[in-house]
């Protein structure tokens, strides 16, 4: 009895280190690679400015992985599609810490997206890279925001159209989201503070995937006949830019008369458009295609092959995506680590050279150094840079011209807080 329980013992001992080894064996192979999460609409209303955002990471991660990858593993993409589905965010982006198991993420498009998945980083304590120009008000210490902060977009925007177009009156027109009402807040102060009056200000909103524009469009142009000289202010994202500007063409509303200046149009969403009606309208960007440098020469280049398209354009995003891309591998290869409290430390300070000339560093307030541009549409549906800023512009969390946050300040090396209240030397918002 006692050697068939010896024999039993002794066969269970056999197989429970065989479990353990297959164990290790599958826990080995399933870090074999670092996971990186892509959450960008691939359908809906913003799949035609998110797909593309997509296709630049699985591209970036394929020449990384060229490279040896990042700490000997290779990076490997798990892409999932919110569909234009706010709500749907957020379930994703758990899905894909917490299932997927990825080290990082680079996705979402607008701000209600952004904020969808925003309570999903923090309680999870996974990293996410925003690259799209955004309205501010906010940093988190689980997000690095790689677009545009106001004062590197909207601002300078409004500045250039004052000075070089003599624009005395104001058409803000945008989506009904908190991006275009919170950039129009701001807009609308600072130009009140630069003596503009209120009846020279003209607000409107518009649903995503808006189309029937003849009657906002006509507004516009009725707005734009008191004598003095009008432009339009567009925070309009989507799709329902290219009814817009069919319809701007279709009333003969022309850069000459009604300058447009966009903070959300960019090469991709011109290239389903006949751009001749729309020559001379304006964009304001930290990137452009027609820039011409070494780097971003090779990125257009590198770019092409991988969608296999000579046609295929880039925009401002797909370099705020490549910017975060390269500081992220350079966090983790000097952490040693892709945890994610040991990266988030190591971020600020990461220097990465941009595509259209200088270096742009990760601040403590998580948002980079960028320079500013305005580019006039072309007819090849180009654009043409107008204005420059002399160097880069530091992406400022808070803005000085609202009440509520011109004392805040956002740094999580000196404060480790995202809302810190000058005045009162306190943090107003949890810190880690």
């Amino acid at each position: 009895m006692f050697g068939l329980l010896g024999k039993a013992t002794k066969s269970l001992g056999v197989l429970a280190a065989a479990a353990a080894l297959a164990g290790t064996v599958s826990t080995a192979s399933a870090q074999e690679t670092i996971k990186v999460g892509v959450l960008h609409s691939l359908s809906g209303t913003m799949a035609i400015s998110e797909t593309t955002l997509k296709d630049a990471v699985l591209m970036m991660i394929e020449e990384q992985n060229k490279k040896g990858g990042v700490l000997g593993k290779k990076l490997e993409a798990v892409v999932v599609d919110p569909a234009s589905n706010w709500p749907l965010f957020a379930e994703k982006a758990r899905e894909l810490i917490t299932k997927d198991k990825v080290s990082v993420v680079f996705g979402c498009w607008t701000s209600v997206s952004r904020k969808s998945v925003l309570p999903v980083f923090k309680e999870l304590n996974s990293i996410l890279f925003y690259p799209v120009q955004y309205e501010g008000e906010e940093s988190e210490r689980n997000v690095f925001y790689t677009g545009a902060a106001p004062n590197q977009q909207a601002i300078p925007a409004v500045d250039y159209l004052a000075k070089e177009e003599k624009v005395q009156r104001w058409v803000l027109e945008g989506t009904d989201y908190v991006y275009p009402r919170t950039t129009n807040k701001i807009l609308r102060a600072y130009l009140i503070a630069k003596g503009v009056k209120e009846e020279d200000i003209m607000e409107n909103y518009t649903p995503f995937g808006f189309a029937d524009w003849q009657t906002e469009v006509a507004k516009i142009k009725q707005f734009g006949s008191a004598g003095k000289k009008t432009a339009v202010v567009s925070t309009i994202n989507g799709d329902a830019n290219v009814p817009f500007y069919k319809e701007l063409g279709n009333q003969g509303i022309k850069a000459t008369d009604i300058p447009v200046v966009a903070f959300s149009v960019g090469e991709e969403e011109l290239a389903g458009i006949d751009t001749k009606p729309l020559v001379g309208h304006l964009a304001a960007w930290n990137y452009f295609e027609s820039i011409k440098t070494p780097e971003n020469e090779a990125f257009i280049k590198a770019w092409q092959a991988f969608t296999k398209n000579p046609k295929r354009v880039t925009n401002d995003p797909m370099e705020a995506t490549y910017i975060g891309f390269n500081m992220w591998v350079k966090a983790v290869e000097k952490a040693g680590t892709v945890d994610p409290d040991k990266v988030i430390a190591t971020l600020p300070g990461t220097k990465q050279a941009n595509l259209t000339g200088g270096v742009s560093e990760m601040l403590p307030n998580h948002h980079i150094t960028k320079p500013v541009f305005i580019g006039e549409i072309e007819d090849n549906g180009q654009f043409n840079v107008v204005w420059k800023t002399e160097g880069l512009v530091p992406g400022e969390a808070w803005s000085k011209f609202l009440e509520g946050s011109k004392n805040l300040v956002a740094d999580w090396v000196k404060y480790n807080c995202g809302n810190y209240d000058t005045t009162k030397n306190a943090c107003l918002g949890a810190t880690k």
